[in-house]
């Protein structure tokens, strides 16, 4: 299965443009419960803003509320294509050392994102899956 058909599609990623405020991207990620956004410019990632990102710049008084997302975001984003699986998505993970990955077309369009979360869950799920299918089996007296 590929993952644009697996994990949160465009309509469900939480996106800012650039000059969008580090205030209401904040707001965006309280209304939404996530820990990031992507940072999108004419459709495709421009950047990647964290809770953590926001934190760290106010409480460092190295931007306001009013700083646009542009002055914090992170530009060297991680992206995986749409049409990959699971198994490039942990290399992915482990070999960036990244917890979000933006999903985009062979366009660079933004299509999906995917979290280590996400994934963490959807493994979990399908491990469940197999050995309820396996019980039965692994149950036979001899």
């Amino acid at each position: 299965m590929l993952l644009q058909d697996m994990f949160r599609g465009e309509e469900e990623v939480v996106t800012v443009s650039p000059d969008e405020s580090l205030h209401r991207a904040a707001e965006l990620m309280k209304e939404r419960n996530v820990g990031a956004v992507v940072v999108t410019q004419n459709g495709k990632v421009a950047g990647m803003l964290t809770d953590r990102d926001v934190a760290l710049a106010t409480m460092l008084r190295e931007a306001s509320r009013e700083t646009p997302v542009k002055d914090v975001m992170r530009t060297n984003v991680q992206t995986i294509w749409g049409d990959e699986g699971v198994f490039n998505a942990c290399q992915a993970f482990s070999g960036y050392k990244v917890r979000r990955l933006p999903v985009v077309d062979r366009d660079g369009k933004l299509v999906g994102i995917v979290s280590v979360d996400d994934l963490t869950a959807m493994l979990a799920r399908e491990l469940f899956n197999v050995s309820q299918a396996l019980e039965p089996a692994l149950s036979v007296k001899m």
